[in-house]
């Protein structure tokens, strides 16, 4: 099992270090003058990635299967279950206005039917901290993870998925729509079902195995998690997703109709080269019925970028030889941002939240350089016209990556595995202080 977004990289060497000097080979102009007033400054976290043993989570059991394809459990995470206090001072201290987290639905409803009141308070009190904080909430309501027992009756293709969602975000809004600034369905369901195309055989079939392991042992049908390779029916699981979009947000609009809804997608910078490039082809595979659906039942898109890909006629062009990279070898293109943004828009017309942008390096000097360089970028979008709403970075902390475990590290800040104590990356002020200009 890998990170989705490392999944949709090309593989490539190490960062140059006298690259990060360098200027973008970008032709987009350069924009200074300040940010909109009430833009948004945040990061960005996701609840089983950094609370800590999320043991009724669907991937609770992936991880601790004998043999498992992950590279590490997700244990303790960051305990941020209980340390939420701490990452919304964090957060606040950095003085950006707005923090993206999410709801566990395995949480909230261990057991099918069975809601737990004290874990809709639990994230209550984060709301609320937040508004404390003079942080602005934008809530997602499922990032990948589902209950257990949801994944055990076939998951997203299972017929029933739309309205057991539906009813999941009819009962959290209920109870904490009242808080929130913006809210979110779904995390990047664009991926769902189509990203098996472009893997390895063995991965696909390491997943496909995990999944039956799982299932065996719970003694069920079908296991199907929701963060997963390989797919039985992508159609189905597709379908479901959408339709499970649908009537999620018009549950939360129901219970708050003034609460903004969108959907997150994540959208690679795909650039066309040369005659007949299949960039075209390539987006509205892996774009296109989401960003119809999103222009038809949101009030903002969500975008999650981190890299950008160039198509020729028969695929995707290596990256430029000496270009920086991440740490699992893609390329790192600061106008990548800026290129998703406005693609994004122009498919939808929707307000844009990039709702996740970052690197994965153990090299913050690539971060620090990457922040401020992709803004520049993204102000120049902004200012020919695209309604960008705000720029919550991936992530405050170090995390746990899915199947790359703790080895991939994206954070602002590190944290002491035993001690969970919390460490500032340089890069943590360089969003900071552009944050608080709010200018680059």
């Amino acid at each position: 099992m890998i990170d989705r977004r490392t999944l949709i990289a090309g593989a490539g060497s190490a960062v140059a270090a006298s690259v990060l000097g360098a200027p973008l080979a970008s032709a987009a102009r350069r924009s200074g003058g300040a940010f909109p007033k009430g833009f948004l400054w945040g990061t960005s976290t996701a609840a089983h990635q950094i609370e800590g043993n999320n043991i009724n989570a669907d991937l609770w059991v992936i991880e601790n299967l004998p043999g498992t394809m992950f590279a590490d459990r997700s244990g303790d995470a960051a305990n941020s279950f209980e340390l939420w206090p701490t990452d919304l001072d964090l957060v606040k201290g950095m003085g950006l206005n707005s923090y993206r987290f999410s709801l566990e639905w395995a949480r909230i409803e261990p057991d099918k039917g069975h809601f737990s009141n004290a874990m809709l308070d639990h994230y209550k009190a984060m709301i609320d901290g937040c508004r404390m904080r003079g942080l602005h909430p934008a809530v997602t309501f499922n990032h990948f993870t589902t209950p257990r027992w949801f994944a055990a009756q076939g998951g997203w293709q299972n017929p029933e998925a739309p309205d057991l969602f539906a009813r999941f975000c009819d009962r959290a809004a209920r109870h904490l729509a009242g808080g929130i600034g913006h809210a979110m369905t779904l995390n990047e369901p664009n991926l769902s079902g189509v990203i098996g195309e472009i893997l390895p055989r063995q991965l696909m079939e390491g997943d496909r195995k995990m999944q039956l392991q799982a299932a065996k042992l719970l003694g069920v049908a079908s296991y199907s998690p929701g963060v997963n390779l390989w797919v039985e029916n992508a159609a189905v699981y597709r379908a479901n997703q959408m339709e499970g979009h649908r009537r999620g947000a018009a549950a939360i609009k129901a219970v708050r109709s003034d609460l903004p809804v969108g959907v997150t997608l994540a959208i690679l910078d795909d650039q066309a080269v040369g005659q007949n490039s299949m960039r075209d082809r390539i987006r509205e595979r892996y774009y296109g019925e989401w960003l119809r659906l999103a222009a038809r039942t949101c009030d903002f898109l969500g975008v999650q970028n981190y890299e950008r890909k160039r198509w020729d006629a028969n695929g995707a062009l290596p990256p430029p030889e000496g270009s920086p990279r991440n740490g699992g070898g893609a390329e790192v293109w600061a106008g990548s941002l800026a290129g998703a943004v406005r693609y994004g828009w122009e498919a939808t017309r929707l307000p844009i939240i990039v709702t996740e942008h970052g690197v994965n390096s153990d090299d913050d000097a690539l971060r620090a350089w990457l922040i401020p360089a992709a803004l520049k970028e993204l102000k120049a979008v902004m200012d020919d016209g695209v309604p960008v709403q705000g720029y919550l970075h991936w992530s405050l902390l170090d995390n746990f990556e899915w199947g790359f475990g703790y080895h991939h590290r994206f954070g602002l800040h590190s944290f002491d595995p035993k001690t969970f104590k919390r460490t500032a990356k340089p890069s943590a002020a360089v969003l900071a202080r552009i944050a608080r200009a709010n200018r680059v």
